[in-house]
């Protein structure tokens, strides 16, 4: 599976708020440039947290955060602005446009044209080539959460059909096959075992689907790891001895079995999300006590064994050979 999504050109991230999307989405560009490509994050909040994380001030370009692995914030405006220093004549010309308080109410009254704008710069990025970096390249799209989400993905159809055959029109078109060519691009969900998550996940992936852009996966991330059974908390309980205080023991056996409890929960979400969507599931590990950076780089190692457990059976099958 992650091969698969790796393969891609484009890798949008969606999931409701507090799910660790934004994490996810580091370590999915991480484990690309680890694997050789190079990998340019795009995150679409204007607070910027990645670009505080990686310690690098936010910018509309792409900053060079680790080898191989580029940031930049993905800005409507910022986006509109630099199309139109491409095809506006003139650097006073332009200036003037900016200028403009006809133009500031364009920008603040269009419906979707930030949108429009943002999936452009990605169209953009994912069309250029740099002769001299070559290789295999993706970018990975920290998108809105899911419900702001949905009207930036609807937004090329609408603009396609809105405006026909204009520029504004066949580049609408343009960024809409890019979107559904499943060759070049694919969404991926992330999601907790909250039951709001889950729902939002269920629902943002059938809503996606009416639309012709299912998501190729859903991370489910913070997946706890009890590590014990039922078993062992009756052992626990029944410790003798003078340094095993019977109150202790029975504390420490309700946390134990709260976290049974945790992890059978996070179990039916997981086949609850299978049956709902019916497409591949992969768990991340819940690491409590980590963030930031820390917390990027032990889930992109945990992906990248993932990613290896993928290729032992066809390593297995072309040695029997």
């Amino acid at each position: 599976m992650l091969n698969e999504i790796l393969a891609r050109r484009v890798l949008t991230v969606l999931g409701k708020g507090g799910v660790g999307k934004t994490t996810v989405s580091a370590a999915l560009a991480k484990l690309a440039a680890m694997s050789g490509a190079r990998a340019l994050i795009m995150e679409c909040d204007a607070r910027a947290p990645l670009a505080a994380t990686f310690g690098v001030a936010p910018s509309f370009m792409p900053t060079e955060v680790a080898p191989n692995l580029a940031l930049m914030t993905l800005d409507g405006r910022a986006a509109l602005e630099e199309y139109l220093r491409l095809v506006v004549p003139g650097r006073m010309l332009l200036k003037a446009v900016f200028a403009s308080r006809l133009y500031q109410f364009f920008v603040q009254a269009a419906p979707g044209l930030r949108e429009l704008m943002m999936l452009g710069k990605v169209y953009y990025e994912a069309g250029r080539t740099d002769a001299k970096l070559p290789g295999r390249s993706i970018i990975i799209v920290d998108a809105p959460a899911s419900g702001q989400a949905m009207s930036l993905l609807k937004m090329p159809t609408a603009a396609r059909s809105t405006f026909g055959d204009s520029v504004v029109g066949v580049e609408a078109g343009n960024i809409s096959r890019m979107m559904r060519d499943r060759r070049s691009s694919a969404i991926i969900q992330v999601t907790t075992a909250d039951s709001l998550s889950i729902s939002e996940t269920i629902e943002t992936h059938a809503s996606l689907s009416r639309i012709h852009l299912a998501p190729a996966a859903v991370l489910f991330n913070r997946t706890p790891r009890s590590g014990f059974d039922a078993d062992d908390i009756a052992a626990l309980k029944n410790r003798r001895g003078p340094h095993f205080r019977k109150k202790d023991l029975e504390h420490l056996a309700e946390l134990a079995r709260s976290e049974l409890s945790r992890a059978a929960d996070a179990r039916k979400a997981i086949a609850k999300i299978r049956v709902e969507t019916g497409g591949p599931v992969l768990e991340i590990a819940e690491h409590g006590g980590l963030s930031g950076i820390d917390l990027i780089d032990r889930i992109a190692a945990e992906l990248a064994l993932a990613r290896s457990r993928e290729n032992e059976p066809a390593a297995g099958a072309t040695h029997r050979r």
